[in-house]
């Protein structure tokens, strides 16, 4: 659990039939092997997956199959992670093959989240996924992400399997498939989530070497613990504003 915060919303959703999904390669375009560079004696997915912790077995990661997502995998059974291994391109029918690996059933609720995100923050994410509960029966889809006012880097994206396998079935272009969520968003029915305030500008994503330099250079600040939550994260960025303009001139690739 995060310290020094309302574990509620956490313990709330906890027995609720859902899991996390996290895509993760080797082989990324601008910054190879990125999910395996060190954030102190651990790699940036391990460091993930700890800031996920309470999720624990609801984690399944969803790698490749081309032969290079052997550090992966070896991280996944060092951790005592599910993992699945699909294909490089096509990440829809890796999340769907993921979604089968543990029985899912069509309102089992599917939470996506991508393996360069390792300051993502479990309460919000939580809060995400809570509110999916409430509002599933009008909705296919919920997402808190920089759209709404969070980070660049707390992106979280909340559908059923149902809407998972619609989109499989159904979506034919390459970046529908490339992109797991862009059909689901273009034909189905999309819930409104916003945050308070306004974090869209902070870049706390990791897809080039500005970013991992910026990323480090918070870990360093927090002694390369993991428990701190996205108050404490503020804290430290008002204190260290230099911090945001180390890869605030990095450009985020346009979807769609």
């Amino acid at each position: 659990m995060i310290k020094n915060i309302d574990n509620s919303v956490i313990e709330s959703i906890l027995e609720k039939d859902f899991y996390i999904i996290i895509q993760a390669r080797m082989t990324s375009n601008r910054l190879p092997k990125k999910v395996m560079l060190p954030l102190g004696n651990k790699p940036v997915l391990e460091v993930m997956i700890e800031r996920l912790g309470a999720f624990k077995e609801k984690i399944i990661i969803a790698t490749t199959n081309d032969g290079s997502q052997q550090p992966i995998v070896d991280l996944c059974h060092k951790l005592g992670i599910k993992f699945v291994e699909g294909d490089v391109h096509d990440v829809l029918s890796r999340y769907y093959l993921a979604a089968q690996s543990i029985g899912a059933k069509s309102d089992t609720v599917i939470v996506r989240c991508t393996s360069d995100c390792p300051l993502i923050d479990i309460i919000e994410s939580a809060r995400v996924i809570e509110y999916f509960f409430r509002v599933n029966a009008e909705y296919d889809y919920v997402s808190a992400g920089p759209h709404c006012g969070f980070p660049n880097g707390f992106d979280t994206e909340v559908f059923s399997f149902r809407a998972l396998e619609l989109a499989y079935r159904n979506a034919e272009e390459d970046f529908e498939k490339e992109h797991i969520t862009q059909y689901i968003c273009r034909n189905m029915r999309v819930a409104e989530y916003s945050n308070s305030e306004d974090f869209s500008h902070w870049r706390l994503t990791l897809d080039e070497p500005a970013d991992y330099e910026a990323i480090n250079s918070i870990y360093q600040l927090f002694n390369y613990q993991t428990d701190f939550n996205f108050s404490e994260l503020k804290k430290i960025l008002y204190s260290n504003p230099e911090i945001l303009q180390i890869n605030a001139h990095v450009e985020q690739i346009k979807v769609g």
